[in-house]
């Protein structure tokens, strides 16, 4: 059975995205040495990636090549990709079904990317199991929440927390009855 996890950047005052969707304030930290537990080695248990619409069109406007090359990628919409950036899947059946079907993967992780309204759904249902939150000494007073506001709680457990120069703070949280 596959985990699903994330691994997300935030700024100290909760937000992913800026509010016209800039990373800029993010991507100024990606020299940052992470040590054991940097993106490389994150993303070589990761065999799926999953993302809404919003984070796979953030991908289609920047001047990169697909980042997720050798790995399947979904892509949750309703609405078609006309000429997909990436080899993409669309998936438009549900978040439930799409949980059931991440979860009999054997293949490795599942990363849930990006995306705090996706992300969101999956913790309503149990099924994030573990997340790593880098969070940057960076205020950008309002953008994409990392977790918005539905009205669901919850207590998870912390695995641990980590101090890296030059004063983020990684924090690595399980959710139990995941």
């Amino acid at each position: 059975m596959a985990r699903i996890v994330g691994y997300i950047g935030a700024s100290i005052d909760g937000y992913i995205a800026a509010p016209d969707g800039s990373l800029a304030w993010l991507t100024k930290y990606d020299g940052m040495d992470l040590g054991a537990h940097s993106y490389e080695n994150f993303i070589q248990r990761i065999r799926t990636v999953v993302m809404g619409r919003e984070t796979y069109e953030f991908f289609e406007r920047e001047d990169v090549p697909w980042p997720y090359a050798g790995l399947r990628a979904i892509v949750v919409t309703s609405r078609p990709i006309p000429a997909p950036r990436g080899p993409v899947e669309t998936w438009s059946r549900g978040v439930d079904a799409l949980i059931a079907e991440l979860r009999s993967l054997a293949d490795g992780d599942v990363w849930m990317l990006g995306g705090g309204r996706l992300q969101m759904a999956f913790l309503e249902r149990g099924a994030l199991d573990e997340i790593e939150i880098f969070v940057v000494p960076e205020m950008i007073g309002g953008g994409a929440p990392l977790f918005p506001a539905t009205g669901f709680g919850a207590s998870p457990e912390l695995v641990s927390a980590t101090a890296i120069p030059p004063g983020c703070v990684r924090l690595h949280y399980r959710f139990t009855g995941a």
